[in-house]
Parts: C-alpha cells; sequence; structure tokens
C-alpha cells in the first residue's frame, strides 16, 4: 500500500516573509512565490549547520509544530502558513529529536492554507477564545481579584493544589496539558496559544488600574481557557474544568 505522501509546513508572518531570512538581510517572500521554486540566497556549506542566522529552510509535517523556531517575536497573530515541497539534498539534525523537521536549500511553494491549523486541530475555537472571550472576562478575573486579595489569593491555592470530585487541582491539569500537546505535536502551538492569551489580557486591562497581582491571575486564567479550547476534545470535564478554574469564580465560589 502506498503511502499517503507527506505535507510539510512553513509559517511566515502576514507579510509572506519567512522571518529568519528577514533578519539575515535576504528575505525570502512565499507570497510572491506560490507555485515556484525558491533557492536559499546563502545555503551554508556544511550540512546542516547554523553557519549564519539563516543558512537552510526550515519546514515540519506536524502542522502543530509549525509555529515552532520561526524567528517570529514578539509572538503575534495573524500569521500565514504554508504548504511547500522540499527540493533536492534534504535532512535535519537527527531523526531522534527532529522526526518531524526538515532542512532543505530549494522548495517549491505550492499553497497557502489556514492559518490557525497551526494552532491545533480547534484553532478555530482557541481563536474565539483569544480574541471575543478572554478580552471580556479579564476585565472582571481583574475586578475579582482586587476586590479581595486575601481571598482570591486563597481560592487560587486552593485551585493549584487541590483537586475534588468535580474537577482534578490545577497544576495537575496544567501537566497533563503539556503531556497532551506533546503527544499530539502541538507543543510550538500551545506556546503561542499561552502567549496570544497573556497580550489579550494585556490589551483588555491597558485602561484600568488592575494591580500586577490581578495581571497575573488573569493571565493564569486566560491560558487555561484558551489551552482547555486547544484539547476540548482530547480531555474530560475533569481536566478542562480545572483548566478553566471552575469554582475560582466569586459567583461560583460564593455560590458554593
Amino acid at each position: 500500500m502506498a503511502r499517503k505522501p507527506v505535507t510539510w509546513y512553513i509559517a511566515t508572518l502576514a507579510d509572506g516573509i519567512i522571518e529568519l531570512s528577514r533578519h539575515a538581510g535576504t528575505p525570502v517572500n512565499l507570497a510572491a512565490n506560490v507555485g515556484q521554486v525558491v533557492d536559499h540566497p546563502q545555503p551554508c556549506t556544511n550540512l546542516w549547520f547554523d553557519e549564519r542566522p539563516f543558512s537552510y529552510f526550515r519546514m515540519v509535517k506536524r502542522v502543530g509544530e509549525a509555529l515552532e523556531d520561526t524567528g517570529i517575536w514578539p509572538i503575534t497573530w495573524p500569521v500565514r502558513l504554508w504548504i511547500v515541497e522540499p527540493l533536492g539534498e534534504a535532512g535535519n539534525w537527527g531523526q531522534r529529536h527532529y522526526p518531524y523537521r526538515l532542512l532543505s536549500h530549494r522548495i517549491r511553494v505550492l499553497e497557502e492554507t489556514d492559518a490557525h491549523r497551526a494552532l491545533g486541530a480547534a484553532g478555530r475555537d482557541v481563536l474565539d477564545v483569544v480574541q471575543q472571550q478572554i478580552p471580556e472576562q479579564a476585565v472582571r478575573w481583574a475586578a475579582d481579584w482586587d476586590a479581595d486579595p486575601e481571598g482570591m489569593r486563597q481560592r487560587q491555592w486552593n485551585w493549584a493544589q487541590c483537586g475534588g470530585r468535580a474537577c482534578g487541582s490545577g497544576r495537575w491539569a496544567e501537566s497533563v496539558a503539556l503531556t497532551t500537546s506533546h503527544a499530539h505535536r502541538e507543543s510550538a502551538a500551545q506556546t503561542w496559544i499561552e502567549h496570544l492569551a497573556r497580550r489579550a489580557v494585556d490589551q483588555a486591562l491597558e485602561d484600568t488600574n488592575a494591580s500586577m497581582y490581578a495581571y497575573s491571575y488573569a493571565y493564569g486564567r486566560a491560558t487555561g481557557h484558551a489551552v482547555s479550547a486547544q484539547h476540548q476534545d482530547r480531555l474530560d470535564p475533569y481536566v478542562l474544568d480545572a483548566l478553566r478554574g471552575t469554582g475560582l469564580d466569586s459567583s461560583t465560589a460564593d455560590a458554593a
């Protein structure tokens, strides 16, 4: 039985330029070369050594890892995701640690694909949480903290350390999420998701007088909500509710 062809991905910023190539002063624009063969402008002589910041094209076959090692900083959204075909000699730094990565000096840019896929199988839902839900909730989370810092500190400690019948402990749930991301080759996706969630909090609280501790609390709640969206079809409610911080909201806690 013939193997399914491997699909390779490269992520760029919105202008389509590979960020590492921009840093090296030899910008390669994938958006301007769809359907074309692109040769590396300054390929490394020794395969596959970093002789300069941009020595080869880097691509991955696990779309959830496409945002790893891109050179894009600060982490932002939107990005663009490209399907490419490696041509000529290709390799990587070792199959044991990098089985999903490939390096080459020549590629063909096949097409652009939906960028949300780089945030995992549930990328659309993750973006909805980050862009629509967190901005509104962040203000409430920060207000809850500043209204009762000592009470919230105790409540947060209980959430982090103590599980129960309804949901597990927060720290345990976070470790489960990390392991799940690794198992599904979405570690880079989770890293970006968490950064995007924290940035959404920063934007939501920019014009408020929220304290430093309120910011920190809102960051934790936001990343938990976003990562729970990433794994909503993989983890059961016992883990997902812990990630979301069920019971931490003042109304829920007061009712309890």
